[in-house]
């Protein structure tokens, strides 16, 4: 979700609140309305500073995670045209729950991944929960797609780690901002992020944003198996 989407829906539903009658679901929709600017606009500075977005099984453009089989018509999955590159040699990465988002660079030292400053937003620490998280992933196999939307990489994972994410997802899905994102790690850079708002348990995700056919392809070879 990009600002020309977020700010309508940010409105909306404020208009919404403001204009129905009291009830409890009334701040709640508010709620889900900040929330929704919140994770826009982290994703737009993640966009800026070179990093992907990260999504799973068919996810929109504010990166939200969403159940197996579900549609969400942003990035649809398309066939692949890309290669993989070598198991033994593939990079690991890490899937780590986000724990909190603060607006300033991380102190040195902490657990935090800062998304630099630019004209519209404020640096941001991302911090993660390493301890609860997935390290030392490797993927099974990654390929490069191409859809109106852009290039991205889909990894597919092993059947031990598709149950990890499966569980890890679980978790994630019911709580709250930000603790219902996963941050994606590759070589000590915060690739991505996601929402998650259901459990993930097809073992499969992808990595998108400012990604050109020729880094597309350059990732899945580092990331994948085969030729």
């Amino acid at each position: 979700m990009n600002d020309s989407t977020a700010h309508p829906l940010h409105d909306a539903l404020h208009a919404h609140v403001e204009k129905g009658d009291p009830d409890a679901a009334d701040p709640f929709l508010a709620g889900l309305a900040d929330d929704a600017l919140r994770v826009a606009r982290r994703r737009q500075r993640l966009a800026r500073s070179g990093a992907g977005v990260l999504v799973a099984a068919v996810i929109a453009t504010v990166g939200v995670a969403v159940a197996d089989g579900a549609t969400m018509h942003a990035h649809p999955l398309r066939p692949s045209v890309g290669g993989t590159g070598n198991a033994e040699k593939s990079t690991r990465f890490s899937l780590l729950p986000v724990t909190s988002v603060t607006d300033h660079s991380c102190a040195p030292g902490s657990d935090g991944y800062t998304l630099n400053a630019t004209t519209t937003s404020p640096a941001t620490c991302v911090h993660v929960d390493r301890a609860n998280g997935m390290t030392g992933v490797r993927a099974v196999s990654a390929k490069a797609r191409h859809s109106a939307a852009g290039w991205e990489v889909d990894l597919t994972l092993s059947p031990t780690d598709r149950t990890r994410l499966a569980d890890l997802t679980d978790t994630l899905a019911t709580a709250t901002v930000p603790r219902n994102e996963i941050a994606v790690v590759i070589d000590g850079r915060l690739q991505g992020i996601a929402l998650i708002a259901a459990p993930l348990t097809n073992g499969h995700f992808g990595i998108a944003g400012d990604l050109t056919s020729e880094t597309a392809h350059d990732l899945a070879l580092r990331m994948g198996t085969g030729e």
